[in-house]
C-alpha cells in the first residue's frame, strides 16, 4: 500500500479493452477514489469529444481531463464552453511544413488536424473510418492548407496515419527535419502524434500534481505503450499493463493485468483501496 492522492490514467489499450469497452470495474473503483477525495485523471492522445463519453461514463467530468497527451487540459467538459486549464499548440509554421512534407513525399498519409474539440480531415478516406469507428465521432472535412492559412485555428495535435512501414519512414523524416518545436511520437505502430514539444503526459502529471499541491511520490500512472512510459517511471507508482510492449513494462514499477481483465481496477483495488 502507498499513499496515492492523485491518479492519471491513459485510456486506449489500458482502461478500454480490445472492443474499447471500459474495464467493467472502474465505475465502483472510481466511486471509491471519490469517498477518499482521490482525484482520477484521463490522459489521451484523444481529443476532448472522443474522451466525452468516457468520462460521463467513469462520472470524472469534475476532474481535469487531459486531451491530446497534455497538450489541452480541461474541465467541465460536458459543457460547450468547457473550461480549459492548460493549451499547448503546434507553432503554425512547423504545422505548414509538415503537411507539405506529407503531400509531397507521402501522399497516401491521413492528415487529422485537432483544434479544441473539432477534428479537421482533407477527405474520408479508410484511416478516417476507422478512426471514426473507434472514437465515435465524425469529422469536418476540409482544405486544411486554407483552413491554417485563412482562419489561424489553434492546432493542438496533428495525427498522421498509414501503413506501420510507411509511418516508420514519416517518423524518421520528420525527425531528421529539423522542427525544434514540434514532438513526434507513435501512440500505434501506424500512428503518428505531433504536439508541441512541450506536451507529455509526464509534464501534464507534473503540472496536475501541482494544481493539486502534491508530491510526485503520492501519484499513480497506468499506461500500456511508449508515450506513457515517461509518466510511469515520474510517478511515484507507474503501472504497466501485461498487454504493454516489453520495453514499456520495464520501465513500470508493477504490472498489473491485461486491459482485457480489468487490469487498472485492479491495481487500484491492490495498491490504492485495500
Amino acid at each position: 500500500m502507498m499513499d496515492i492522492k492523485l491518479i492519471l490514467s491513459d485510456i486506449d489499450g489500458t482502461i478500454l479493452n480490445d472492443d474499447n469497452v471500459v474495464d467493467s470495474g472502474l465505475k465502483q473503483t472510481v466511486a471509491k477514489l471519490r469517498q477518499k477525495d482521490i482525484p482520477f485523471v484521463l490522459a489521451s492522445a484523444r481529443s476532448p469529444e472522443g474522451m466525452l463519453p468516457i468520462a460521463k461514463e467513469l462520472d470524472v467530468l469534475d476532474n481535469p481531463i487531459a486531451c491530446y497527451n497534455g497538450a489541452l487540459v480541461v474541465k467541465n467538459l460536458d459543457k460547450q464552453d468547457f473550461t480549459s486549464i492548460l493549451s499547448h499548440e503546434l507553432e503554425i509554421k512547423e504545422v505548414r511544413q509538415i503537411i507539405e512534407i506529407v503531400h509531397q513525399k507521402f501522399p497516401n498519409v491521413s492528415i487529422n488536424l485537432y483544434s479544441g474539440a473539432d477534428w479537421y480531415v482533407e477527405k474520408q478516406d479508410k484511416w478516417v473510418e476507422i478512426e471514426s469507428k473507434i472514437t465515435k465521432l465524425q469529422p469536418i472535412v476540409t482544405d486544411i492548407n486554407h483552413l491554417i492559412d485563412v482562419h489561424q485555428v489553434p492546432v493542438h495535435k496533428l495525427l498522421l496515419v498509414s501503413e506501420p512501414e510507411e509511418i516508420a519512414d514519416v517518423l524518421q523524416y520528420l525527425r531528421n527535419a529539423d522542427m525544434t518545436d514540434s514532438s513526434f511520437y507513435l501512440s500505434k505502430p501506424n500512428y503518428l502524434e505531433i504536439t508541441n514539444s512541450h506536451v507529455s503526459k509526464e509534464k501534464a502529471l507534473r503540472e496536475l500534481a501541482k494544481t493539486y499541491n502534491l508530491s510526485l511520490d503520492k501519484t499513480m500512472t497506468l499506461g500500456d505503450n511508449f508515450n506513457d512510459v515517461p509518466m510511469l517511471k515520474l510517478a511515484g507508482l507507474g503501472v504497466a499493463m501485461q498487454n504493454a510492449p516489453v520495453e514499456v513494462k520495464k520501465c513500470a514499477k508493477v504490472i498489473t493485468e491485461s486491459n482485457n481483465q480489468n487490469g487498472v481496477s485492479k491495481a487500484i483495488e491492490k495498491y490504492v483501496l485495500e
